[in-house]
């Protein structure tokens, strides 16, 4: 199974590499499995994996030898290493992002079939044109019930059936009058991804410094590109009230508790409460544009850097798997710790008397 899944998850991260307004290279994702599967099934080893990177033209990085590009690595890599890549951005590239969206296949097939964990993420913004609960308040409220039934319904379908990956049509077709502009312009823009994980058990999360949200902080943050992240109400909670931003509990039919609304995003206290837990991640525009940029050479010498090559004018809808792939990694992880804990608590003696206040029971008479 989990062979399978890696198979179609690449297949789909194929189908995003090739989108016709927002990627220029041919690449074909096609994956050799080299070790850990045998008919089909994981075998518990390491799964070794092969992808050609077969559409690369290092004579496009020709003046990279003269100069350092503007917002890209070359020269903090020469400062750290004392070398550099000589084409491309090397580990600094988004093509490393391969490997962590075929690893975050598999931890995102095993959610599903163990939880039910669903993972959606979709392009909000490109620029300044954005759907409009990005920025809005509605009623002194971070978000609106449009936003809460986005994120109840959205589907990877729904996201794919727009190149932009945004599944609000008319949010969509003025992102992508947006992302052409700067094409035509030699330029390039940015733009912001959400992502909602549904089904999420309660109790993920470590107190502290591995806090939940702290967690898909650092992995959204290590992605290429990323300048940004912010979880339930975000930036806007700021702008309200703490009696309109608090999450009021209510009883479920299952007697567990949950909240009536969800400004904290699924995460209290760094554990997860089990509502959905959503968040938002910004990324810049692509630092190597077509258009002539005046800066220096590495000796300090004035001149003009015109950047051949095929260049992205937007890679947000290319970074919607692999924040969905960054995101099953940490919810992964943050389950087989929470299982390994709880399966260290059950090996205590019953005979352990714990006061019922600690459990968050009242006793009697009380």
């Amino acid at each position: 199974m989990a062979l399978l899944l890696l198979f179609a998850r690449l297949d789909f991260l194929q189908c995003k590499h090739t989108t016709r307004h927002n990627h220029r290279r041919d690449e074909k994702d096609r994956v050799t499995i080299l070790s850990g599967t045998e008919h089909g099934i994981a075998l518990g080893t390491p799964i070794g994996l092969s992808v050609p990177n077969e559409d690369q033209r290092p004579h496009d990085y020709s003046e990279t030898d003269l100069y350092p590009r503007p917002s890209h690595a070359d020269w903090t890599y020469l400062q750290k290493y004392g070398l550099k890549a000589s084409s491309g951005g090397g580990r600094a590239s988004a093509r490393e992002t391969i490997g962590r969206v075929a690893a975050g296949a598999i931890a995102e097939h095993y959610l599903r079939l163990a939880l039910g964990v669903e993972i959606v993420a979709f392009v909000s913004s490109v620029g300044k044109v954005a759907m409009k609960f990005v920025e809005e308040l509605e009623d002194e409220r971070p978000h609106g019930t449009e936003f809460y039934e986005l994120l109840n319904t959205v589907s990877r379908e729904t996201v794919d059936a727009d190149e932009t990956r945004c599944p609000v049509k008319e949010s969509a077709d003025r992102m992508r009058e947006r992302i052409l502009e700067a094409k035509s312009n030699q330029d390039s823009i940015g733009g912001t991804v959400t992502c909602v994980i549904r089904n999420v058990p309660s109790g993920l999360g470590e107190p502290c410094f591995d806090k939940l949200e702290a967690l898909l902080a650092h992995a959204m943050l290590s992605i290429p590109a990323t300048k940004g992240f912010e979880i339930g109400s975000g930036f806007n909670g700021t702008k309200i009230p703490g009696h309109l931003h608090n999450d009021p509990y209510f009883r479920k039919p299952d007697g567990s508790l949950g909240t009536i609304t969800n400004n904290s995003g699924g995460i209290q206290g760094g554990i997860s409460n089990g509502e959905h837990i959503y968040f938002r991640v910004a990324f810049k525009p692509p630092a190597t544009i077509s258009l002539s940029q005046q800066t220096v050479t590495y000796a300090g010498d004035q001149g003009t850097l015109a950047a051949r090559g095929r260049h992205d004018p937007c890679v947000v809808p290319r970074a919607v798997p692999i924040v969905e792939a960054m995101t099953s990694l940490v919810i992964m992880d943050a389950f087989l710790l929470q299982q390994q804990r709880k399966a260290a608590a059950a090996l205590i003696p019953p005979t352990i008397a714990i006061h019922p206040s600690l459990r968050g029971v009242v006793p009697d008479g009380k």
